[in-house]
């Protein structure tokens, strides 16, 4: 019965060494480099806590001597014994040392960067800037798409508080500090979507700041690319119509930005291509024409403290909202 409770929670261990944020599932280049220095850590402090263990189970085993037997032959030897164990440990802390080093230089390159994008963190979601020959492209929000297998810079800032981004399987974590801007190399070795998480406690949704990288083929990453570039659409159903001159007459326009029409707020996420985005709410909701409805109709409900007002909508004037936000691809 014993050994089979040490191996149940020798697999509950084990079941955090994967998934969606683990540190030990790595797709990127800058995520591969640490976990081989985590490895190297875990297996040399596991070494050292062997060795000390023998060293006690041999005291422990040996005979008691009584103090008269004691004599300056032990002294010597114990003296040997406890510098050698200083002098491997100054050893062992040395090495580790240099090989954070050796890592953190490693991770830290970005002179063949693909592009830039500038991420700032805000309470509590993402706003993600694609760069263009030094000046703002476009803009989204909570989701990173990147090309595979090339090196992205992230200009990483703060518009309130210290948050942290970190996405465990593609890089380490990199706090974004208000007045400041730190940068983080990102590289994803194979297509997939990668969830991220603020690292950092930024406030009582902090919980609730998740982003998506996703990393995508060439070919997907230059169509999404020009798809993002592009305004907004003029909406061909009726309801969706409707939708958008409930938008722009609505307090909706001066927080947000939907390119293509006359908002032009900036205090909200860009919406000009906001039906095309998997999540809302940083990761808190599918994005759904429900989940839209749900979201406009009542935001404090479904995520508190959040600087979204509730704008008082008519039923027909939310069915007509949410078909126009999901209309925006």
């Amino acid at each position: 019965m014993a050994r089979l409770i040490l191996l149940g929670l020798f697999a509950v261990c084990l079941s955090g060494c994967t998934g969606t944020q683990s540190a030990l599932d790595v797709h990127g280049a800058s995520a591969i480099h640490l976990k081989h220095l985590m490895l190297l850590v875990i297996w040399v402090c596991a070494l050292v806590w062997l060795a000390v263990m023998v060293v006690l189970a041999s005291a422990l085993l040996r005979k008691r001597r009584v103090a008269a037997e004691v004599n300056e032959g032990a002294d010597n030897r114990a003296t040997v014994i406890v510098s050698a164990a200083v002098g491997a440990t100054a050893l062992i802390i040395a090495g580790l040392t240099v090989a954070s080093f050796y890592t953190t230089r490693l991770i830290d390159g970005d002179g063949d960067a693909a592009m830039t994008i500038a991420v700032k963190g805000e309470q509590w979601w993402w706003r993600v800037t694609y760069m263009r020959d030094g000046a703002p492209d476009f803009e989204t929000a909570n989701e990173i798409h990147i090309p595979v297998g090339r090196t992205v810079l992230l200009q990483l800032e703060s518009a309130d508080v210290v948050h942290s981004f970190w996405v465990p399987s593609l890089a380490g974590k990199q706090d974004l500090v208000p007045g400041r801007t730190n940068t983080l190399a990102l590289r994803a070795e194979t297509p997939g979507v990668y969830r991220g998480q603020c690292a950092e406690f930024c406030g009582i949704q902090h919980s609730h700041m998740a982003m998506s990288v996703i990393a995508d083929d060439a070919v997907s990453f230059e169509r999404w690319l020009a798809d993002q570039r592009a305004e907004s659409l003029q909406p061909a159903e009726p309801e969706a119509t409707a939708g958008q001159a409930v938008f722009l007459g609505k307090p909706c326009a001066a927080c947000h930005r939907v390119r293509g029409t006359s908002s032009a707020g900036t205090t909200g996420p860009d919406l000009t291509h906001v039906g095309s985005r998997d999540t809302i709410g940083a990761g808190l909701m599918e994005r759904t024409r429900g989940s839209l409805a749900a979201w406009i109709a009542d935001p404090q409900t479904i995520k508190p403290g959040n600087n979204m007002p509730m704008v008082p909508l008519t039923s027909d004037e939310l069915r007509a909202v949410s078909a126009y936000m999901e209309s925006l691809k």
